[in-house]
């Protein structure tokens, strides 16, 4: 076995509303920050997986993001193995 480290990215898919993204938004004006648009706010999971190969990593994880990490209803995510 070996182990692979990965990162996972979790965003709100297209159409979701960000409520975390807009108060951001609204909020960077006032710190002097204009022309600032379309922030979202999302997870950024780093782990490390022991595993027979890349591709069984990444199955693997993939698995934990459909399972827990990530609600595939209204998320969207990125797997990123070394």
């Amino acid at each position: 076995m070996t182990k692979f480290d990965a990162v996972v990215n979790v965003l709100l898919k297209p159409g979701i509303s960000d409520p975390q993204g807009q108060t951001i938004e609204r909020a960077l004006p006032a710190l002097g920050y204009e022309g600032v648009q379309g922030v979202r706010v999302g997870k950024h999971i780093e782990l490390s997986v022991e595993a027979s190969s890349e591709e069984e990593a990444y199955a693997r994880i993939q698995e934990m993001c459909e399972r827990l990490l990530a609600n595939p209803v209204i998320e969207s995510y990125e797997v990123t193995v070394s």
